[in-house]
């Protein structure tokens, strides 16, 4: 009778779709779980709780996993961290599709606007400050929309003109929230396809 041993690696797309308490109380495949909350911690921009995850990821894990975990917790802790070039580095490293360079902008633009805690208090005074100047531009641009629309229709007060200008910033947001998230979920299950299949 042969018994096929399958490695923590070889289960990460199995477990991928289960709820993070699921991924805390998972003993069989322990490293697996731990990997992929720390993935999911990065992606919240968490770097301390994805450190943590995968230090026990790396002590659950048998010595010919260690490598791809290491791998992939330098790529996950490179997100968290908002270091596009360290990012692109460990995609490669990790021998996955690494993101766009509209994805690697995107994440400078996080960085910049709000930096990790190591970032330090300049870098951080420096995010608020540039969060704050995006904010009025968005409000600006908003308004002038409404306004030209507004002149275009016959004229609005300006209560309803500011009105209508704060409902076009929140559709404007909704709709970016929704597309991110749509592309983060395909880009998920797209690495996690590649990395089964690499550690079949």
């Amino acid at each position: 009778m042969r018994i096929e041993q399958r490695g923590s690696l070889q289960a990460m797309q199995e477990l991928e779709g289960r709820s993070d308490e699921e991924l805390e109380a998972e003993t069989r495949y322990r490293a697996a779980a731990q990997a992929i909350l720390g993935a999911r911690a990065a992606e919240r921009y968490d770097s301390k709780e994805a450190r943590a995850h995968f230090q026990r990821a790396l002590a659950a894990a048998r010595p010919q996993e260690r490598l791809h975990l290491r791998r992939m917790a330098d790529a996950s802790l490179a997100l968290a961290e908002r270091r596009p070039d360290d990012l692109k580095r460990a995609t490669d490293r990790l021998g996955v599709e690494g993101p766009t360079k509209r994805q690697l902008r995107g994440l400078w633009l996080v960085g910049l606007l709000l930096p990790p805690s190591s970032a330090g208090v300049v870098a951080r005074v420096r995010g608020i400050l540039l969060l704050c100047v995006l904010i009025v531009v968005v409000c600006a641009v908003a308004f002038g929309i409404v306004t030209g629309i507004a002149t275009a229709a016959g004229g609005l007060s300006l209560d309803a003109r500011i009105f209508y200008s704060i409902i076009l910033v929140l559709i404007a947001l909704g709709v970016l929230i929704y597309t991110g998230r749509r592309r983060q979920r395909k880009a998920k299950a797209q690495r996690a396809e590649q990395m089964a299949a690499r550690a079949r």
